[in-house]
């Protein structure tokens, strides 16, 4: 039996985050781009019970491991140049 897939939408509204599309690409926009060397659960965007939801999503192979690795690709993009 397959694992659910969940988008970006529940993964931001799992951790309590305004999860609409414009507020999910201020978010990202806003933390990225995340270090190389940093975890997804370590950076400093997050509060102590979101980083151990997405540090438990990702150590667990859980259902919510796939956004969160989505997750972790787009905050690891270069911010696009403003102007």
């Amino acid at each position: 039996m397959e694992q659910p897939v969940h988008s970006f939408t529940q993964l931001f509204a799992q951790l309590g985050l305004p999860s609409d599309e414009a507020s999910i690409r201020h978010f990202i926009g806003c933390n990225s781009p995340l270090a190389e060397h940093l975890d997804l659960a370590d950076a400093p965007c997050w509060t102590p019970a979101q980083a151990a939801f997405l540090r438990e999503a990702v150590a667990d192979d859980a259902d919510w491991a796939e956004a969160a690795d989505a997750l972790s690709a787009a905050l690891r993009q270069a911010r696009p140049a403003s102007g």
